[in-house]
């Protein structure tokens, strides 16, 4: 079955901005016409690819049809590349749905999108345990993921690894743990978690005291709030060092046990068929891993 390039490109633009008025703008036609184009290409399909709401979103359907249409502008980007082709004036950069974790975004990926200028980047935000999942599903190109395997269907490549570290400020280490940390002191002691998903602190935990602690939790969705509110006494988490280092430095924040860092190997899995059209990216990518993550020791 071929598709109209208008039409899923009308399509795209919904669900990257929301609705209808938005994509319509950006692609400079009326509401009406991405109107027309989404009903015809439902009509092409037989099933609904938009929900309707507030923001829009896309069925199952429509995002894989979505996806596939930003991969087409990647690989035609490729190709005009290669045949160095001057892009149209009122041609935007294609557009590359990433699948990434928070720290990873605040720590060190940035500086690799900063060395790809001719994408336009459409972060997906989650945790490196789960991130692969988008993969799986077809709605991300690449990922940054704790999974070494490789998704069917994707290259994956070592990055190095993050190191955290379990750390709170003096003043709240005195508070809760007067006589030390201790298993009785650590279940009582408020911690820190990022979201549902983020288990470092319990996988610390269980590698230092007893598995069963669980400590009451405050829940901070956010990599630059989390280390503040560490800082300000709240609770203790694990940190990404590269982060917090000036903290370290500066007494403000303290380890709660000497020589505990945790370190959580990366991997940079990409779409065997886009990997081509995303080879600057990847460069990219590895290069900044490997000045900002814990690479393996070469063997002597």
């Amino acid at each position: 079955m071929r598709f109209d390039p208008n039409h899923l490109s009308a399509l795209a633009a919904v669900l990257r901005l929301g609705s209808f008025e938005a994509a319509a703008q950006n692609l400079a036609v009326t509401p009406s016409a991405i109107s027309q184009r989404i009903k015809a290409l439902e009509d092409r399909v037989g099933t609904a690819l938009v929900k309707r709401a507030l923001p829009c979103t896309g069925t199952e359907a429509g995002l894989r049809l979505a996806k596939h249409a930003e991969d087409v502008a990647l690989l035609e980007g490729l190709v005009s590349s290669e045949l160095a082709l001057e892009r149209g004036a009122q041609e935007s950069p294609p557009h590359l749905r990433i699948a990434i974790n928070a720290d990873s975004l605040a720590a060190w990926f940035i500086e690799a999108m900063a060395a790809t200028p001719d994408l336009l980047f459409d972060l997906v935000i989650d945790d490196q345990d789960h991130s692969a999942d988008w993969l799986r599903r077809g709605e991300v190109s690449a990922a940054v993921t704790g999974h070494a395997k490789p998704i069917t269907g994707c290259n994956a490549r070592p990055l190095g690894a993050m190191r955290y570290q379990a750390t709170a400020s003096p003043d709240y280490i005195a508070k809760w743990f007067p006589q030390g940390l201790t298993s009785e002191a650590l279940a009582k002691a408020p911690c820190l978690i990022f979201n549902a998903k983020d288990a470092l602190q319990q996988r610390w935990i269980t590698e230092h005291f007893e598995s069963d602690i669980a400590p009451p939790a405050h829940f901070i969705p956010s990599t630059q709030g989390f280390a503040d509110a560490a800082i300000a006494g709240l609770g203790w988490g694990m940190n990404p060092v590269e982060l917090i280092t000036p903290a370290l430095t500066s007494g403000e924040l303290i380890p709660l046990l000497p020589d505990s860092a945790l370190d959580i190997a990366l991997t940079w899995q990409v779409s065997r068929v886009m990997e081509p059209a995303l080879a600057p990216l990847s460069r990219a990518v590895l290069s900044s891993a490997k000045r900002h993550l814990i690479q393996p020791q070469e063997p002597a």
